[in-house]
């Protein structure tokens, strides 16, 4: 198997958006991706990234997983929409500046109308110290989808 692509080609969030760093590892069910929390990011509070944040750490953990397996199969990445989030939960209120993470999404289940789950953790030091099931809709067409949610 030939190495994925930089996380910036599966993943389309820019400035200052895209906050992992690259995947570390990934299969038809799952993907491991990196982040390191920034004390000058748009998120930073002198504690450092709140753990709030995390829902949106799994998300992209999502999007690399769903995005890489696309690149996989020749496709281009493929754009979905986070849902919400079911029972987060964080044995910290902040994750710190400059700390190695490493965020995992494993899909539970997607069915055919493009909605899914997924169980996603985040650890420090090979401990977890976050965990929540996401829950992703990736409808068929996402421009349509957009037009018919902003009710135009």
């Amino acid at each position: 198997m030939k190495p994925p692509p930089p996380i910036e080609e599966i993943l389309p969030h820019r400035h200052g958006m895209l906050l992992v760093e690259r995947l570390v590892s990934w299969d038809e069910r799952q993907a491991t991706v990196s982040a390191v929390p920034s004390a000058s990011a748009w998120y930073s509070e002198p504690a450092g990234m709140p753990s709030r944040i995390g829902i949106e750490l799994i998300a992209q953990a999502i999007g690399a997983h769903v995005g890489v397996v696309a690149w996989s199969k020749g496709e281009p990445p493929k754009r979905g929409v986070l849902l919400g989030a079911r029972s987060f939960r964080s044995q910290r209120a902040h994750f710190l500046a400059g700390a190695a993470l490493s965020i995992q999404a494993t899909r539970a289940f997607v069915d055919a109308r493009g909605m899914g789950a997924y169980d996603g953790s985040i650890a420090f030091v090979g401990a977890e110290i976050a965990a929540a099931r996401v829950v992703v809709y990736q409808p068929p067409d996402f421009e349509a989808f957009l037009t018919m949610s902003r009710g135009q």
